[in-house]
């Protein structure tokens, strides 16, 4: 199918709907969706919030009987199977909708092309990869968790000019300012779970929370503890939400806290199967913060999807402590390569976010 300037503009308005969506939707995708007839939008609408009506039934609800002979355009396939809530592609067929655009395809086992099918069946026009990269950006968990099991693992560090994350005595607040710390909060209020290592808790004793003006549901505390350092007394086990301790000792417990014994390897908390775990458990992103330690046991392993970084215009000394423990890089040969794909300041700091390119 071919795409029209006009299809270009309302998809795009889709996508922006979907965002709307960005802290509340998981484990469910964040989908907008917009119908339009006679070049004029009879309908708005995206998933709100999990376990409530998707995109494609709010838009639907918007445009009434207006929806009949219209072009739905959406941002992922609509389902085609019963979940929380019934089949979309059937109630874009009931209200009459003659065509369907989605821009990506379904990555769900349970649709993964069928929606689509099931629309073509019942006489509707479709087409699929319109403004797809964009789309796909709004769900980089959910797709990944589809494909593989495994949730998008976004690292935020930050670091003073010269590399460095806190002085040589261990101390760290506050490297970066106001706006910086804020931004922290939009990554992780967008997450299912916030992950951090035993000895981050132990020194710096974290919330590991959302502080944005009313964000309700807390994502998921999660920290790795290979023996169970971790006490009843800090913050975390103190507030709302839930904490997850993954460990290797056997039959352990923490009051206020699950926890989860796993295989050891070379004496740590196996990372690999931590991941399959929150996979399990529907997590789609997990937002780490944690010392260099975690970070860098976590980016060798080839565990980390997207660094968010922020450099304060500060330095902080050669005995300062560095960004990730990375033994046995010794040649210009084991370096690890990063694609910086965004930089942006951030008050008085910079935002960097960058993937790594090889291993």
């Amino acid at each position: 199918m071919t795409f029209s300037a006009g299809d270009y503009q309302y998809m795009a308005l889709a996508i922006a709907l979907a965002k709307r969506g960005l802290y509340t939707t998981h484990p469910n995708p964040r989908v907008g969706c917009v119908l339009v007839k006679d070049n004029e939008i009879v309908g708005e609408g995206w998933h709100e919030r999990t376990g409530e009506s998707h995109a494609e039934i709010h838009a639907l609800k918007n445009a009434g009987d207006a929806a009949n002979g219209a072009t739905a355009y959406v941002t992922l396939e609509p389902c085609c199977h019963y979940g929380r809530t019934p089949p979309c592609s059937e109630a874009l067929i009931k209200a009459g909708v003659t065509k369907v655009i989605a821009a990506m395809q379904d990555p769900h086992d349970k649709v993964a092309g069928k929606g689509m099918r099931q629309l073509q069946r019942a006489g509707i026009e479709t087409g699929v990869g319109l403004l797809e990269a964009e789309a796909q950006k709004l769900n980089p968990g959910f797709i990944k968790r589809m494909q593989t099991g495994r949730p998008y693992v976004r690292c935020k560090m930050a670091m003073s000019l010269d590399g460095r994350t806190a002085m040589a005595s261990g101390e760290s607040v506050w490297i970066t300012g106001e706006a910086a710390r804020r931004d922290v909060q939009h990554w992780r209020a967008q997450a299912d779970c916030i992950m951090t290592g035993v000895g981050t808790v132990m020194q710096d004793d974290p919330h590991m929370n959302v502080r944005l003006p009313g964000h309700e549901k807390q994502p998921l505390r999660v920290v790795v503890d290979s023996k169970l350092r971790m006490t009843a007394d800090r913050k975390m086990l103190t507030q709302a939400g839930e904490t997850l301790v993954f460990t290797c000792e056997a039959n352990a417990r923490l009051a206020n806290a699950e926890v989860m014994t796993l295989a050891a390897t070379k004496g740590r908390v196996d990372l690999g199967a931590v991941l399959d775990e929150l996979g399990r458990r529907q997590v789609n992103e997990v937002h780490l913060e944690s010392g260099a330690i975690l970070s860098g046991a976590m980016l060798q392993a080839g565990l980390i999807d997207e660094l968010v970084i922020y450099m304060a215009p500060v330095l902080m000394g050669d005995a300062g402590r560095g960004l990730f423990h990375l033994p046995g890089l010794e040649q210009m040969a084991d370096k690890l390569s990063l694609d910086i794909f965004e930089q942006r300041q951030v008050g008085q700091d910079w935002r960097l976010r960058a993937r790594l390119v090889n291993s």
